[in-house]
């Protein structure tokens, strides 16, 4: 598992597949964290995009099913210092239907 920080420079689009959706939520960065750990016990979310007002992505964070416990530290830790930099944002979170 990796994570993606992006600058302003690079952009990666990723192809969602015919089986996934897409949903967006906009947060403030005092639930950025706790949503994003939501998210992720939800369990069937692929990949979560955080983007700022600008709609510039901050950071992107591919799961795997496999993905659980302290592989996710770190991402969550980046996630905590970014909620710590913005007001409001967004998360787009990509899900397997099933």
């Amino acid at each position: 598992m990796g994570v993606i920080i992006h600058s302003n420079a690079i952009q990666i689009t990723h192809l969602i597949m015919p089986e996934d959706f897409q949903e967006e939520f906009k947060v403030t960065g005092e639930e950025l964290l706790k949503t994003v750990k939501e998210l992720i016990a939800a369990g069937n979310a692929r990949r979560i995009i955080i983007r700022n007002e600008k709609e510039e992505t901050l950071i992107e964070i591919p799961l795997t099913i496999g993905a659980i416990g302290a592989i996710l530290l770190p991402v969550l830790a980046a996630i905590g210092a970014i909620a710590a930099l913005v007001t409001k944002c967004s998360i787009v979170v990509i899900r397997t239907k099933a």
